[in-house]
């Protein structure tokens, strides 16, 4: 064959590069789709067992209030109702999310809009700050100052959602301010522009024109911020007081999925009732973290359409 002929029909350098590549991408795009769907099939073989192994009725595990597996009531049936957790965990959720959203919409504003450079350069590290402070040390503080404070101003023990929900606050203030600032960085200048060029004020442009292109972007922030106070444990579980009781009041001690999960779940036997219990648990967590993964999706898909 000819020598030039030759040449061109054989694969190039570059071209084996981009095979080795693509297949190696695959590759790692098939183990993390593995790996997803194992532990779904996992927790959800787990948590499934409450219901089809041990015959309890899903209704009354969300519905009822009275949470001791080991224990079965005046009917012969297990105490395994799930929803003083469920409870828990949507007020702290709700709740911080509340609280925090005011401060992180207007730390975001102070970065981007009123102060660009000198504020963004102050508090771009203060946010990073928070971000890299060990769920632990959140708890601790919480333990010391949050706590003693509620019980001095309200009164009760100072464990509740009240506590969970002052920790979770800072804890999830980072996320949702950075998620922000990002939205508000986003929104075309000329839309600035084009607002002050009409007579509106400053903080017209910002209320009327900026803050609304940019909705899609922090509500993105606010339900990431959610997803991980829904699935946070540790801090929670050291103010919120750890009581499967319904609370009465944001200042009664409570529970949440994720503070019963991590202190009942090594002391339980595999596949007694007692751990199926806490494995349903894990499910319903999972499921509320693929619901809130699904809503980031909708409201990107929305804002993309606008």
């Amino acid at each position: 064959m000819d020598p030039i002929k030759e040449s061109l029909l054989k694969t190039s350098k570059a071209a084996k590069k981009e095979k080795k590549g693509k297949l190696i991408s695959e590759f790692c795009i098939a183990l993390i789709i593995i790996a997803v769907v194992a532990i779904f099939y996992f927790v959800a073989s787990k948590g499934l067992a409450t219901f089809f192994t041990n015959k309890i009725n899903l209704w009354d595990f969300l519905t009822k209030t009275d949470w001791n597996p080991g224990v079965k009531d005046s009917h012969g049936h297990p105490e395994v109702g799930a929803l003083p957790m469920i409870v828990g965990s949507f007020g702290v959720t709700f709740l911080s999310a509340i609280v925090a959203t005011p401060f992180a919409i207007g730390t975001a504003i102070f970065m981007t809009e009123i102060s660009p450079k000198r504020g963004y350069r102050i508090m771009q590290p203060v946010t990073e700050l928070l971000v890299g402070i060990p769920s632990v040390v959140y708890g601790f503080i919480g333990l010391s100052v949050v706590v003693p404070f509620i019980r001095r101003t309200f009164g009760g023990s100072g464990f509740g959602i009240l506590s969970g929900t002052f920790v979770l606050f800072v804890m999830i203030l980072p996320t949702v301010t950075s998620m922000s600032v990002d939205a508000l960085k986003a929104v075309p200048r000329h839309y600035r522009e084009a607002s002050l060029a009409l007579g509106a004020t400053r903080w017209q442009t910002i209320y009327r024109v900026v803050l609304r292109a940019a909705t899609p972007g922090i509500l993105t922030g606010i339900v990431f911020g959610m997803a991980r106070a829904f699935g946070e444990a540790l801090a929670v579980q050291m103010v919120i007081g750890n009581a499967a009781l319904l609370p009465k009041n944001l200042i009664s001690p409570a529970s949440t999925l994720t503070s019963v999960l991590t202190s009942g779940i090594g002391n339980t036997v595999m596949g007694s009732l007692q751990n199926n219990a806490l494995w349903s648990l894990a499910l319903l967590l999972l499921l509320m973290s693929l619901f809130f993964n699904l809503v980031v999706r909708w409201i990107g898909k929305r804002g993309a359409v606008k």
